[in-house]
């Protein structure tokens, strides 16, 4: 049938297609035609298989895509609601109102002017070790004992030294006695003629080498004596005692280990027994900016108050000016001595000190709080600091005034006693969960 082939060649022209059929040429008929639309239907498995060919990846893409947005979102949010660790300051007032008001502040810590690790003078191992840490020690207290045997057999050696030598020594005096006892009789028969002069002079000449004996064995008797004080001394070195009085702040060696004066074994020998600190000797060290120095003079009224107990003031007064700056940080050292004693104040802590002067009844009294400088942040070009309250951090707007060495004035917006974040990050946000951590001031 020539025109169905020619229908079928021309599958690919649809509008020939549309004309032999639709214009009834005279090769055509109705079976023809279904010839035809059975070639143009589309099997199952032939659409099967082009949807097989027909690429996926670009959805696959896409669903990894979105699944790695989603688990960044997710985990954007489950760091976001966890409390982001801060440090905090206490903003404190500035010296009430009266007779003295305060022209500085600085900060710095209690250190102890008498403190000593003590250590033996020899090297041995120790066999016993008798104090704690917080103990309180009387001066020449016995600490800790080392191994004693090879000293005490050296000691006692000496000691039987000693003995022969003075032995020896009294032995050369009776011979130097019985020669000038031998000498003096020997004169006394030579001056009548009953011997000869020359036996005299040789009665004379024993004498002198017997008293040349004795003092030789004086010496050595001497020399033994010195022996036996080295032996005890390092004999005592065995016991460890206590300098002066004092509470052990560190018990440095256990019993069985090795202490030496030196450093030596590759780290397995110790060089300390304890650290003993004089409690009567804590003051404060503090570093004042340069700029402020000319504020403060000897003998200054001053106020401490630690960072443990922020509302506990403590008297003090200014010992000394250290003649030295620190050109890295542009401060001077200043000593602070505590007018009363305390068992709460020890070493290392943290202490603000505020330097007084005395005051006109008409001086205005200094306003606000005073915090540390580096609480103070810039948002929305505003001066703002982070008020910490039920574990969140509250933006405050405040408004600063002059500067107190590293300290700021806070004139409104905090009051005293609230607690600041230290040195905010940049992405604390207003409400934001904090967990505060230790290591402020």
């Amino acid at each position: 049938m020539p025109d169905a082939r020619a229908c079928r060649g021309g599958l690919s022209n649809p509008k020939l297609w549309q004309t032999r059929t639709l214009g009834g040429g005279s090769g055509t008929n109705l079976d023809d035609h279904g010839d035809l639309l059975k070639q143009l239907r589309i099997e199952r498995g032939q659409r099967e298989d082009d949807g097989a060919r027909r690429p996926r990846w670009p959805w696959i893409v896409g669903a990894v895509v979105v699944l790695v947005l989603i688990a960044a979102a997710a985990a954007v949010y489950a760091l976001r609601s966890e409390a982001v660790e801060v440090q905090v300051a206490t903003a404190v007032a500035p010296a009430a109102a009266g007779d003295s008001a305060a022209v500085l502040q600085a900060t710095g810590y209690v250190v102890a002017r008498r403190e000593a690790t003590v250590s033996a003078q020899i090297t041995g191992t120790l066999t016993q070790v008798l104090i704690e840490e917080g103990e309180r020690v009387k001066k020449d207290q016995v600490l800790a004992r080392l191994d004693d045997s090879g000293y005490k057999a050296a000691l006692l050696a000496a000691k039987a030294q000693y003995a022969a030598a003075q032995a020896q020594a009294g032995q050369a005096q009776a011979q130097l006695d019985q020669a000038q006892h031998d000498a003096r009789r020997l004169d006394a028969i030579a001056a009548r003629g009953l011997v000869s002069k020359q036996a005299a002079e040789q009665a004379r000449t024993q004498a002198a080498t017997d008293r040349a004996a004795l003092l030789a064995a004086q010496r050595n008797a001497q020399a033994a004596a010195a022996n036996v004080n080295s032996a005890q001394v390092n004999f005592d070195y065995c016991t460890v005692r206590a300098p002066f009085d004092g509470v052990i702040t560190d018990k440095a060696a256990q019993v069985g280990e090795i202490v030496s004066p030196f450093s030596a074994g590759g780290g397995f020998t110790r060089t300390g027994v304890a650290t003993i600190v004089d409690m009567d000797s804590l003051e404060v060290d503090v570093d004042v900016n340069e700029s402020y120095i000319s504020r403060v003079v000897p003998n200054m009224p001053a106020e401490a108050v630690l960072d443990a107990y922020p509302d506990w003031k403590i008297p003090a007064h200014v010992i000394a000016i250290i003649p030295s700056a620190d050109r890295s940080k542009a401060t001077v050292k200043v000593r602070i001595a505590f007018d009363k004693k305390d068992p709460r104040i020890i070493p290392e802590m943290g202490v603000r000190v505020s330097f007084l002067e005395k005051r006109t009844g008409n001086a205005p009294p200094i306003a606000g709080v005073l915090v540390p400088k580096d609480v103070i942040a810039q948002r929305d070009g505003k001066d703002v600091v982070f008020v910490v309250g039920n574990d969140r951090a509250k933006q405050t707007p405040v408004t600063l005034g002059a500067d107190f060495s590293d300290m700021k004035q806070v004139t409104s917006g905090l009051g005293a006693g609230a607690e600041v974040v230290k040195a905010p990050p940049a992405d604390l946000k207003d409400g934001e969960k904090v967990q505060v951590t230790t290591g402020g001031n």
